[in-house]
C-alpha cells in the first residue's frame, strides 16, 4: 500500500494559506499593503469582534479590472512578478500572489472594484476557495474588500486565536505600522464602530507620529536625514530623556516595509550608547531607502524579515544617521508644568476661572474710588475662612508694600519672607553679585505683568548664563534669560572628564604624586594591567610593575589626585580582564567611564563658588555634554512662562 499521498486541492491551499493567515492581523496587513501598492491616498479599514467576525478595508486606488477579479484570486496570480529577474527588483509590499486566495481559503470572501475607466463597477464573493457571485455593481473609484467569519471552515485553527482585545490590539498595531510607513496615506481605523485613529495623509512623517506615537515622543523627536552612497535614512528619533523602558516603539521600514531587524536594532541602541540610563531602549521612526537588489525580502512568508547584501553597510548608515542627528540636537530635558487648577474645596467657587487684567496702581485706586459704599467682595477660593492657614502661621512677617492698596483703600499688606538658612549659605559663598535677593523685591506687585506667551529657548543653554547658587549641595541653579537652568554637578563633571579622556585630552597632563601608590593584584589582573600600560598612561594613570603581583601608581593627571587610586585601578584591573586582553572601542569607552566617574566632583560634597563658575564655563566650551555616561540628563530646563504658569500669575 502506498504511503506517499498526492493532497487534494483543497487540503493543499489549507496548508499553504497557514503560512501566510496567522490570524486577523495577518489578513489586514496583506490587504493594506495591496491598497498602498494600488496608489490608494485614503485606506479604511474597520474591525468588529477583533477582526474575527468583520474585516473591511476600503480605499481609494487604481481598482481590478473586470476580467482581472477571478483570477486575483487563484494561487501565484501577480500583476508585480513576471520572469525570475524581476525578484530582484522588487519594490512593491505584496508581490508573491498567495495573500487573496490564502484568505479566500479560510473566510468568506466579498470584493467590490472599479477602475477609472470602467463604467459599472464588479462585486465578486468567494467563500472557502469557491466562487460563488461575479455581478455588476454601483461603487467609487478603488476597491473594498469584506472579510468575514475567519477560519470558519477551520475550526483547528480557530482554537488558537486569542481574545477578541487581543486580537484587535493585533490589528491596531498593523494599521499604525502601515501608516507610519506611508505618511502620504490617510487611515482611519473604526474597530467595533468607533474611530480608534486616523492621520492627515499630509505627507509629513510627524504628523503620523504625533497621531499614533503621541504628542510627547513627538515634541521630543530628533528628525533624521543621512546618506551614505546609495543608501539614505529618514526618519525621527526620541531626545535621550523621553526613552523607553521597552522596545516596543521602535519601528525600522526597509522601503517603506516594516520589519524586524537586529542589525538595526544594535546600531540604534549603539548611537545612544552613554546617553541612557540601564533599562532604557531610544524609539525611533526610521526609513532605510537601498537598492532592491542589496535586500532579499523574500525570506518570510509574512515578509517581516529581510536580509541584506552587506550588512555593515546598514550598520554603519543607523549609527552614524542617529549619532549625527543627536549631536546637532539640544538634548536637555525641559519642564513643562501642568495646567493651573484652582482650590476645589470650596462649595461657592466659581465653574469660571477669574481673568488677570494688567492696569497699575494709580488706575486700580481710581477704580475702587468710583465703587459704592458697600465694601467691594475680594475673591478667596475658600469662603469664610476665619483661622489662618498653616503656612501663614510660620516664619513670615507683615511688612507694607508701597504703591499696593486693598479695595478698601487701606495700604496692603503681603507676607515677606525672613532671611533663610540657604540665603546666609550664599552670601557666605559670596554669591550675592550674581544672585537674585528675594528680600530686595515684594512677592507681589501689582504692576508686573508676566508674558503671556512661552518664550524659545536659547539655542546655546549657557550663552549668558548667570550662576544663581547652588542646591542641596548637588545642583548648579543658573539663568539664562528667561529660563532656569538646574545643573547635576557630579553628572555633568563627569561627562566633561569623559569626553577629554575620549579626545586624548588628559595624557599629557600627568604630575608626580608625593607617595607612590601601590596596588596588589590577582596574577591574572596583575597581567591584565601590565598588557595595557599605554592605554592606561593615556587615560591619565602612569603605573609601573612592582612584582610579586604589585603595581605603582606614580603619576597621574590632576583631576585624579583626589581619587581613591587604589580602588580605580582594581576596578580597571577587573574590567580587563574580563575584556580578556582584546579591547573593543566599547569596552574603552567602559575603562574611560569607570575612570570619569571616579574623578568627578560627587553630589553632597562641599564645593568652592570658584569651581562651580569654573564648572560652568567648561559646560559652556565644550558644548556636547548633555548626559553623563551613565545616561543621566546633565541639565534640565524650565522656562519663565512655566514657572509663572506653575505659580498661577497667567491670567
Amino acid at each position: 500500500m502506498a504511503k506517499i499521498n498526492l493532497l487534494d486541492k483543497q487540503v493543499a491551499e489549507l496548508i499553504a494559506a497557514g503560512e501566510v493567515v496567522e490570524r486577523p492581523a495577518s489578513i489586514v496587513k496583506e490587504l493594506v499593503e495591496n491598497a498602498a501598492d494600488a496608489g490608494a491616498t485614503s485606506i479604511i479599514v474597520e474591525i468588529q469582534g477583533g477582526g474575527i467576525r468583520l474585516i473591511r478595508v476600503t480605499d481609494n486606488g487604481s481598482g481590478i479590472e473586470r476580467a482581472d477579479v477571478a483570477n486575483a484570486f487563484l494561487r501565484h496570480a501577480t500583476s508585480k512578478v513576471r520572469v525570475s529577474e524581476d525578484l530582484s527588483h522588487i519594490t512593491t509590499m505584496g508581490f508573491r500572489g498567495e495573500a487573496l486566495a490564502s484568505i479566500a481559503a479560510m473566510c468568506r470572501v466579498e470584493l467590490l472594484t472599479r477602475t477609472r475607466e470602467e463604467v459599472a463597477g464588479t462585486f465578486y464573493s468567494i467563500a472557502g476557495g469557491e466562487e460563488e457571485r461575479l455581478e455588476d455593481a454601483g461603487c467609487p473609484v478603488g476597491t473594498t474588500i469584506t472579510v468575514r467569519d475567519v477560519f470558519y471552515n477551520t475550526p483547528a485553527r480557530m482554537k488558537f486565536l486569542k481574545k477578541d482585545v487581543s486580537e484587535g490590539n493585533s490589528v491596531a498595531a498593523v494599521v499604525e505600522k502601515a501608516a507610519l510607513a506611508n505618511a502620504g496615506v490617510a487611515f482611519k481605523f473604526i474597530r467595533d464602530g468607533a474611530v480608534k485613529l486616523q492621520t492627515p495623509g499630509d505627507g509629513q512623517l510627524i504628523s503620523a507620529v504625533r497621531c499614533i506615537l503621541g504628542r510627547e515622543f513627538a515634541e521630543g523627536s530628533i528628525p533624521v536625514r543621512y546618506q551614505q552612497g546609495q543608501l539614505v535614512l529618514e526618519g525621527c528619533i526620541c531626545k535621550p530623556f523621553i526613552a523607553r523602558g521597552s522596545r516596543t516603539m521602535q519601528n525600522f521600514f526597509i522601503n517603506n516595509r516594516f520589519v524586524r531587524s537586529k542589525t538595526c536594532m544594535a546600531a540604534l541602541e549603539e548611537a545612544y550608547k552613554n546617553m541612557l540610563m540601564i533599562g532604557k531602549f531610544p524609539s525611533c521612526v526610521l526609513n532605510v531607502t537601498i537598492p532592491p537588489y542589496e535586500v532579499d525580502v523574500n525570506v518570510h512568508p509574512a515578509k517581516i524579515e529581510v536580509r541584506f547584501a552587506n550588512e555593515k553597510s546598514i550598520f554603519d548608515l543607523v549609527y552614524y544617521g542617529c549619532k549625527t542627528a543627536l549631536g546637532a540636537s539640544s538634548l536637555q530635558p525641559e519642564i513643562k508644568a501642568e495646567d493651573v487648577k484652582y482650590s476645589p474645596f470650596s462649595i461657592s467657587q466659581s465653574q469660571e476661572i477669574p481673568r488677570q487684567e494688567r492696569m497699575s496702581a494709580s488706575q486700580y485706586r481710581l477704580v475702587v474710588s468710583e465703587l459704592p459704599e458697600k465694601k467691594a467682595e475680594v475673591y478667596s477660593p475658600v469662603s469664610n475662612r476665619t483661622q489662618p492657614l498653616a503656612a501663614e502661621r510660620l516664619s513670615f512677617t507683615e511688612k507694607p508694600v508701597p504703591r499696593s492698596v486693598s479695595p478698601t483703600g487701606e495700604p496692603m499688606r503681603v507676607p515677606s519672607l525672613q532671611p533663610s538658612a540657604a540665603t546666609a549659605v550664599l552670601e557666605s559663598e559670596n554669591f550675592l553679585d550674581e544672585t537674585y535677593d528675594l528680600r530686595k523685591k515684594p512677592m507681589l506687585d501689582i504692576e508686573a505683568e508676566p508674558e503671556q506667551v512661552p518664550q524659545p529657548m536659547p539655542q546655546d543653554p549657557y550663552e549668558n548664563a548667570r550662576l544663581i547658587g547652588e542646591l542641596f549641595d548637588t545642583y548648579l541653579v543658573l539663568q539664562n534669560e528667561d529660563q532656569m537652568i538646574l545643573i547635576d554637578k557630579h553628572a555633568a563633571h563627569e561627562r566633561l572628564l569623559f569626553n577629554r579622556l575620549t579626545s586624548g585630552g588628559i595624557a599629557g597632563e600627568k604630575q608626580l604624586l608625593l607617595a607612590p601608590v601601590s596596588v596588589k593584584l590577582t596574577p591574572d589582573e596583575h597581567a591584565a594591567i601590565l598588557d595595557n600600560l599605554k592605554l592606561l598612561s593615556d587615560a591619565g594613570i602612569a603605573i609601573e610593575n612592582f612584582g610579586d603581583g604589585f603595581v605603582v601608581v606614580r603619576e597621574v593627571a590632576p583631576v585624579l589626585a583626589k581619587t581613591d587610586l587604589e580602588l580605580v585601578v582594581t576596578e580597571l584591573a577587573q574590567k580587563l580582564l574580563s575584556y580578556n586582553h582584546h579591547l573593543l572601542p566599547r569596552q574603552l569607552e567602559d575603562l574611560y567611564h569607570t575612570i570619569a566617574c571616579k574623578a568627578a566632583i560627587k553630589a553632597h560634597d562641599k564645593t568652592s563658588s570658584l569651581s562651580l563658575k569654573q564648572l560652568v564655563t567648561l559646560l559652556r566650551e565644550d558644548g556636547s555634554a548633555t548626559h553623563c555616561p551613565h545616561g543621566r540628563p546633565v541639565a534640565i530646563r524650565m522656562s519663565r512662562y512655566e514657572i509663572e504658569k506653575k505659580f498661577g500669575r497667567l491670567g
